[in-house]
């Protein structure tokens, strides 16, 4: 679902809710609501046609835990009248390894998720959730770039991060001047493990990219597409431009040993 920046179809699209994500109704204006993502605390507008309503109730018990996430690039929710597509990343409220619950409809799904009580989620062994986010960095590969995007048919730097540690049961903020924030500084890109956050800026000192660190100080990141460059004390060399494309401002450790 498009959040944008206006009540209006022109606006722009500043993030998107994804299956699953609750949030809460701050304004009404014509045909278009100003909600607040539950998850990220962020503001903008949705077409009220695209709303659908859960109880108080509901809201407090989908805060109240770490729901698992879809793991399949497509895969089908459904109950006996409807099939609705997912993608990958998306939350799946109440999953009982079957069934699913969305306000007071109960859903079927029967594709891969990940289980915050089988170490995917934030309490995991820290090695499992690492596997797990490289593994699902690699597949969002080639994923077209599109800003305010959150899923691999478009997506932004800070959404696909936002997308990766979600799928090991840590909410990063949603763009990246938020996202450089959380976790420890690493000095030096020598001193770099996979799954640390890069960030850069431009000539005004503005965070305007992030991306993650995989092996051997290369980097994934969104920029045209989803790809993956050499990084080093400068930022990000882009091989096919033959240049750097980023300049390197902080690296940060949100994953620790424990």
């Amino acid at each position: 679902m498009p959040v944008r920046a206006e009540p209006s179809d022109k606006a722009e699209i500043v993030t998107q809710l994804i299956f699953g994500e609750c949030y809460s109704i701050l304004l009404v204006q014509g045909n278009w609501c100003q909600v607040r993502s539950a998850a990220d605390q962020y503001v903008g507008w949705i077409d009220f046609k695209q709303h659908t309503p859960v109880t108080p109730e509901y809201l407090q018990a989908w805060l109240a835990q770490d729901h698992p996430r879809t793991l399949d690039v497509v895969q089908m929710v459904s109950d006996t009248k409807t099939r609705i597509p997912v993608s990958l990343g998306a939350r799946l409220p109440f999953f009982d390894g079957m069934t699913l619950r969305i306000g007071d409809q109960q859903m079927f799904y029967n594709g891969a998720a990940t289980n915050p009580q089988n170490g995917h989620g934030p309490h995991g062994p820290a090695d499992q959730r690492l596997r797990l986010l490289q593994k699902m960095a690699l597949t969002f590969l080639k994923s077209p770039y599109l800003w305010g995007g959150k899923t691999m048919f478009g997506v932004d730097c800070s959404g696909l991060m936002q997308q990766l540690y979600g799928l090991i049961g840590v909410q990063l903020p949603r763009d990246a001047h938020q996202q450089i924030n959380i976790g420890q500084v690493v000095h030096f890109v020598a001193q770099t493990r996979p799954g640390d956050l890069a960030f850069f800026d431009n000539a005004e000192g503005r965070i305007i990219h992030v991306g993650v660190l995989l092996e051997d100080q290369q980097i994934l990141h969104a920029s045209g597409e989803v790809r993956i460059d050499p990084l080093d004390h400068n930022g990000i060399y882009n091989r096919d431009r033959k240049k750097y494309s980023h300049k390197l401002r902080l690296i940060k450790r949100v994953l620790s040993d424990d």
